[in-house]
């Protein structure tokens, strides 16, 4: 996350975008999978919002909320009727009731929020690729909607890119085929459209950030395979600066000039606890008018925009539906 100002949103890896129908095959595979394939990184939510420079409200409320017109919407919602909505969810948020809410209960709300949007765009996914909706996704029915045909992909000019992410699907695809059936179940899922936030899929992750970053094949990334996802397009000096930083100050922490196995896992998966401690933390810091350490319910209606464009509301989403959250989450 940013050090300093900006701390309020978190850009996520799955963004859900109309495309063209003409380039519909090959890039709406890309997005169904961007956890997977950018930067070479898997990320926990917020993962990129752990190194942005700048933030883009508008950007992040469409991330959020799928798609701009729901993001106009939520523009559009009268202040007033926001701030009561924002209420409703801050009383929520007040686990033990004693008007406040703290630091440990803000955490839990935004891990909570995080849960809550892994199920949903899992949802979503599965809608999607469920081509007879028989409440199952077969391998086949995931390659047509991801992929396109057999045909579409020998004609790609990025056939062997294409070639190369269809084998690590299959990968991720069993693995995530918990009881072995060949077809994915609402259950199975969403391990496979979001593998970051399931243990279980953990060791793939790393086999398949291994196999295409470890070029030298010593089991380990020094810091010219840590910087190169494609060869073809390659960083900017700014770019490569910044990563090579991360590289040397946030992953390398034996300071040996590469990474074992567990800290390219730091590096894959630094946690969705880590993001939600930092963004508690910012929302407090910047919420706080009396400086008692916690939020009274008046001091988050009072700083409305802050929690609009923050995890604790899904930037605004949650605002229009409160009554989503429930203990059992």
């Amino acid at each position: 996350m940013p050090r300093g100002l900006v701390w309020i949103a978190v850009v996520f890896h799955v963004l859900v975008i109309v495309f063209d129908v003409s380039c519909h095959d090959h890039s709406h595979r890309n997005e169904l999978n961007k956890e997977r394939v950018q930067d070479g990184t898997i990320g926990s939510r917020g993962h990129d919002h752990l190194d942005a420079k700048d933030h883009d409200a508008s950007f992040d409320h469409e991330a959020i909320l799928g798609s701009k017109d729901a993001a106009e919407e939520y523009d559009q919602l009268p202040p007033e009727e926001a701030k009561a909505r924002l209420k409703e969810l801050a009383l929520k948020m007040d686990k033990d009731k004693d008007g406040f809410v703290d630091r440990l209960e803000l955490i839990d709300w935004i891990l909570r929020s995080f849960k809550l949007l892994t199920q949903e765009e899992a949802q979503e996914r599965f809608e999607e690729e469920d081509k007879d909706g028989d409440g199952r996704v077969t391998w086949d029915e995931h390659v047509s909607e991801a992929f396109g045909s057999p045909q579409k992909i020998s004609d790609s000019d990025s056939e062997d890119n294409d070639l190369r992410l269809l084998e690590e699907d299959d990968r991720y695809f069993k693995a995530a085929d918990a009881n072995g059936d060949g077809v994915l179940d609402k259950d199975e899922f969403p391990k496979f459209s979001h593998p970051s936030e399931f243990p279980e899929m953990k060791e793939t992750l790393y086999e398949e950030t291994m196999k295409r970053r470890d070029l030298d094949k010593d089991g380990y990334l020094n810091l010219e395979e840590f910087t190169t996802e494609d060869p073809d397009k390659p960083m900017t000096n700014e770019q490569y600066i910044a990563e090579k930083e991360r590289f040397e100050v946030d992953y390398d922490k034996n300071g040996d000039r590469k990474l074992d196995k567990e800290e390219t896992m730091n590096w894959l998966l630094p946690g969705n606890d880590e993001i939600a401690e930092q963004e508690a933390e910012h929302l407090i810091a910047n919420g706080d008018t009396d400086n008692d350490g916690k939020l009274s319910i008046q001091e988050i209606v009072d700083h409305h925009e802050l929690f609009v464009g923050s995890e604790a509301t899904d930037y605004g989403e949650h605002l229009h539906n409160t009554s989503r959250f429930t203990d059992e989450l």
